[in-house]
């Protein structure tokens, strides 16, 4: 049966028409899916419906499984291609509207690293404190359910799932279908080797040097900027994405690096001015996650020469109360800082340290118009009122994607996948892997090092262009410069789109037919024009409902034929036209339809206002094409 937290929540939201007419199983793998079209039923879900997307939103379960399996997929966007990629995220908490906050953090994230992929993201319902045994059953329990989606949706790592899970999904549904698998599939590892702790590192790095272009705006004329070495930074989270932003910088350190003066786990914070030993941070975490409160007590004689000052508190919020040049936040979660107690921040604006920089590595995005609003209110006290520099989510942690999409980028060869006949059997796909480990290991290499190399160039040209936005533009929040740089590239990509890709079948009629004939097949195709066609197939006319609606305005309709009252101007397309010059055509000649014609005048398809707005960037093209 659907997870009992699962089925109330939808229960109580959804009318009970939904579950009769949308519900859909194929043994015993049940499905409700939504578009941006369920505009009503979406907000029901806590999803409100934008230029963005979503594009899809499934709710999914398996009615047969032992385990109660369910959970939620989001695919936001596809501008950028197919498929969209994001995480999985495993958790009794997991909603429709979290997951679609976190798909839209990735459709910017993608647009951001320049990637051609979606944003998309999915979630499993599910305990954390599951057996192992448990818990890779019920991930690949979710892989049967989001197989169906396999061309729309690649997954990867996020909270409750890893690369081991990754690995589970990829034996049930193939190497080609997810992301971030193991080095022995020829995957990158996100979470080993540091790749969204790297975008942090580089984005730090490159703000520092870029920070004296600042001081034109008023709030930062008398921004200090310290020698490289001395520069402090505070870590809000020591998990993945902290420890290793740690690990880097203790690497940096031979030739002069920053200090990190601070961090945070679930059992509280440490700190210490004249800086943390990282070393020994690193090598406590390898015996157990939680670090702050292991640390402390590996130094009982505290104050001293190496610590003059070190703090430890139980309370790991405090942690923010701090001063440094740096806050790199990394706990996942979003609501780290806002102006009052409202939201349930980490810190509250009057209590909160001073910071030169705040370097987002955790997901903190959301596109729900009230997280927004209480975005930009806490940037204007922060960025415009403090003068610290915010470098959002979506510009600096997109190295974990940037990683994974080269396990696409760079394809596994024909010969190294998973033999269909093995797919599903454990045994016999680790023997593959073995028997082709070599190859594996060197396909890795690759796609690690090509991700490298693009994850550096596209974090620092970010931090760049966010600095630009800001000095071009001295009333705009970083939130709102940031959604523009990804925004212009989801534009420009979605530019270079041709017609062929959305354009639909397009209603026809013979020359010769009657207009009541024609009025059948507008009812019929639920179109509102159609192409009248000559004998010889080439399209001679256009007729609408509403030249239909006019001839009936002049008088009786029956036997009137279809020439009497069609457009014999034919404003057309080709297929392998623009979608920038179709939306410019239906501009300019104030119509909803724009037939798609071959060479030789035949009909190929059609593209409308509507479907423009619905499976395309329509108003963003526009705009764009207006600035």
């Amino acid at each position: 049966m659907l997870p009992k937290r699962m089925n109330e929540f939808l229960r109580d939201l959804l009318p009970e028409d939904v579950w009769q007419t949308r519900r859909s199983e194929e043994n015993g793998l049940c499905y409700l899916e939504f578009t941006s079209q369920d505009v009503e039923l979406l907000h029901r879900l806590g999803i409100e419906v934008d230029n963005l997307g979503p594009r899809l939103v499934a709710c999914m379960w398996n009615e047969r499984a032992p385990q109660e399996i369910g959970g939620y997929l989001v695919v936001d966007n596809v501008a950028m291609g197919l498929p969209a990629m994001g995480g999985i995220r495993l958790s009794l908490d997991v909603t429709p509207a979290a997951i679609h906050n976190l798909a839209r953090g990735m459709t910017l994230k993608n647009a951001a690293a320049d990637l051609p992929y979606g944003g998309g993201k999915s979630g499993i319902v599910a305990s954390t404190n599951l057996s192992p045994a448990d818990h890779t059953a019920v991930v690949r329990g979710f892989a049967h359910l989001i197989r169906r989606y396999v061309r729309l949706y690649n997954p990867g790592p996020d909270v409750g799932t890893n690369d081991q899970d990754m690995k589970t999904i990829a034996i049930e549904n193939g190497l080609d279908a997810v992301v971030s698998k193991p080095v022995e599939m020829g995957g990158n590892r996100i979470d080993q080797l540091g790749a969204a702790a790297g975008g942090c590192a580089i984005a730090l790095d490159t703000l520092y040097r870029e920070a004296h272009r600042l001081r034109v705006l008023p709030q930062f004329r008398n921004l200090e900027i310290p020698s490289w070495d001395a520069v402090t930074c505070i870590v809000q989270g020591f998990g993945a994405v902290g420890a290793g932003f740690a690990r880097l910088i203790l690497e940096m350190q031979k030739t002069g690096a920053p200090k990190i003066v601070g961090i945070s786990d679930a059992s509280g914070y440490l700190f210490c001015e004249s800086g943390l030993d990282i070393a020994l941070l690193l090598a406590l975490r390898d015996k157990n996650p939680l670090v702050t409160k292991p640390y402390f007590l590996a130094h009982p004689d505290a104050p001293s020469a190496d610590c003059p000052a070190l703090k430890f508190s139980s309370a790991r919020d405090d942690l923010l109360r701090e001063n440094a040049f740096a806050l790199i936040p990394a706990a996942p979660q979003a609501n780290y800082l806002d102006v009052d107690d409202a939201s349930r921040p980490s810190m509250t604006l009057d209590k909160a340290g001073r910071w030169s920089m705040i370097i987002e590595g955790a997901n903190t995005y959301s596109p729900d118009p009230k997280r927004k609003a209480a975005r930009r209110r806490m940037e204007r006290r922060v960025y415009q009122e403090r003068g610290t520099l915010i470098a959002t989510d979506f510009l600096v942690n997109s190295g974990g994607v940037i990683f994974a999409a080269h396990e696409r980028l760079i394809p596994t060869p024909t010969a190294l996948r998973i033999p269909n006949e093995s797919l599903g059997n454990r045994a016999a796909v680790d023997k593959w892997l073995a028997d082709h480990a070599r190859e594996f290991a060197e396909l890795a290499d690759r796609r690690r090092i090509a991700a490298e190399q693009k994850r550096d160039e596209v974090i620092r040209r970010n931090m760049v262009e966010l600095v630009d936005g800001l000095i071009a533009e001295d009333d705009a929040l970083p939130c709102q410069v940031a959604e523009r740089i990804s925004i212009s590239r989801i534009v420009r990509k979605e530019s270079h789109r041709v017609v062929r890709e959305v354009m639909i079948e397009m209603a026809t009629t013979p020359l010769g037919s009657t207009v009541q004939d024609a009025a059948r097949v507008l009812i019929e195709k639920n179109t509102d024009i159609l192409s009248v066609l000559a004998p010889e197939g080439h399209v001679v006319g256009i007729l609408t409902d509403w030249d239909i609606t006019q001839a009936a305005a002049r008088g009786k309709i029956e036997g009137v034929r279809v020439d009497e009252v069609m457009s014999r101007q034919i404003v057309s397309c080709g297929a392998e036209d623009s979608i920038l010059d179709a939306v410019t055509m239906l501009e300019q000649h104030d119509i909803s339809a724009l037939p798609v014609l071959s060479r030789e005048g035949r009909v190929l398809g059609v593209v409308t206002v509507d479907l423009l707005a619905t499976r395309t960037l329509y108003r963003l093209l526009l705009g764009e094409q207006q600035t």
